[in-house]
């Protein structure tokens, strides 16, 4: 449920995703909208969530158009616009799209890959292609202005492309490090981004000149949000902490743990401010009243099966949960895990779990799990054992590991 105006100053849970939090957005009226790993964005109201599914990944960037329509991109390398509820295929990149975003105006979508490029859509159905040089594009900031376009990339740059002039490129900074997030102010006189070795910087975003650092000694930096209207700025990094700077001041008013495990993945504040939503390694969204952080301690949260330390399991069932845990349950009951569940896997064909949308590869397969079918999915990785499947691409190299994990899905599937 989301909170009223009048209930700004309580903790809440958004819960019934079946993956980690990928992305936050909210909209002018207060609905949070969240990207996950189970392929799909959660519609939150008073009545619980809608979920919008059109991805065929995880969905790993998410935001809100002027117009009102969701704009979202995925691991399946494809930029989604959602228009009541329904999805339209804008464009597809040659790798993960890690960003999306829409200038104030409306005119422009834009959105980033670890592919290298960068797509903008809004002079006709065919979008202008931007290279970023160098390195993978982690992250997209339209300037206040609507006239340039910041991209932040994994080589360490933050370069601004003239929108006006022909889309020219001029490096803004070179940091040395992966830039991972970016945020821009509501008025054009700052940008900030936050850094693979924890440096959390404002910049001019005209000439790049450094105006302020508020970096702690916490890396990575994973996430960024601003409120104008309350001169706040929130930091979530790979500690699980979330940072809230005063913008005016640039001074550290809140400095707070949020995750007890993980990190802090995706930050977005209410319209009004009072509230930062935060998501990470756990399939709960956290609502957290800023005015109160440092009163609350971090929760664990989330349905996940294995919140205990890995390196207490037995090897088998710490293969299951470093390998298969996030998208795979092990119930009979309905989950929305990005995969199906393993419930009776032993003897069932692929694909035949009643209720999942599979990859047209495995919907017709004849493949049957057992002992040596599982053995050789991971002995030679899913994308060669099964091309053209939705599953991750890994492996589990060491032959005990393997029958390990065999006896322990015996054992935990039945």
């Amino acid at each position: 449920m989301l909170p009223t105006r009048l209930e700004a100053q309580e903790f809440r849970t958004l819960k019934g995703h079946g993956g980690p939090i990928m992305g936050i957005a909210v909209s002018d009226t207060g609905q949070v909208a969240t990207a996950s790993f189970d392929n799909s964005i959660g519609l939150w109201s008073a009545d619980g969530p809608t979920w919008l599914e059109g991805h065929d990944a995880a969905v790993t960037a998410l935001s809100r158009a002027p117009d009102g329509r969701w704009l979202s991109g995925s691991d399946d390398f494809s930029v989604l616009v959602w228009t009541e509820g329904e999805p339209r295929e804008l464009g597809r990149h040659k790798g993960k799209v890690t960003s999306v975003a829409a200038s104030s105006d409306g005119r422009w979508i834009g959105s980033g890959s670890w592919d290298g490029t960068v797509m903008l859509w809004g002079q006709g159905d065919a979008p202008v292609v931007l290279s970023a040089q160098k390195g993978g594009v982690n992250d997209i900031a339209f300037s206040a202005d609507r006239q340039t376009l910041f991209v932040a990339t994994s080589f360490g740059e933050v370069m601004a492309y003239d929108l006006a002039h022909g889309f020219a490129a001029r490096p803004l900074v070179k940091h040395g490090f992966g830039v991972n997030r970016l945020a821009v102010d509501a008025e054009g006189e700052w940008l900030a981004y936050g850094a693979v070795d924890g440096v959390t910087r404002i910049i001019d975003p005209e000439d790049g000149q450094a105006l302020a650092d508020i970096s702690l000694d916490r890396r990575p930096i994973l996430a960024l949000a601003r409120h104008s209207g309350r001169n706040r700025l929130a930091v979530g990094d790979g500690h699980g902490y979330i940072m809230v700077v005063d913008t005016e001041s640039w001074r550290i008013t809140r400095d707070f743990r949020a995750m007890r495990n993980g990190p802090v993945w995706a930050l977005a504040f209410s319209p009004d401010g009072e509230t930062i939503w935060a998501g990470g390694l756990q399939d709960v969204v956290y609502g957290w009243p800023v005015a109160l952080l440092d009163e609350f301690e971090a929760r664990d949260g989330g349905t996940r099966e294995f919140l205990r330390d890995p390196d207490t399991m037995p090897n088998g069932e710490r293969q299951f949960a470093r390998k298969c845990s996030i998208c795979h349950s092990l119930t009979s009951s309905a989950s929305r895990k990005a995969g199906p569940t393993l419930f009776g896997v032993f003897g069932r064909r692929a694909g035949a779990v009643t209720g999942y949308r599979y990859s047209p590869t495995l919907e017709g397969s004849d493949i049957i799990w057992t002992e040596d079918t599982i053995d050789a999915l991971f002995d030679e990785g899913p994308d060669h054992f099964i091309p053209g499947s939705k599953m991750p691409m890994q492996r589990i190299t060491q032959p005990e590991d393997r029958r390990d994990l065999i006896a322990f899905l015996k054992q935990a599937t039945q």
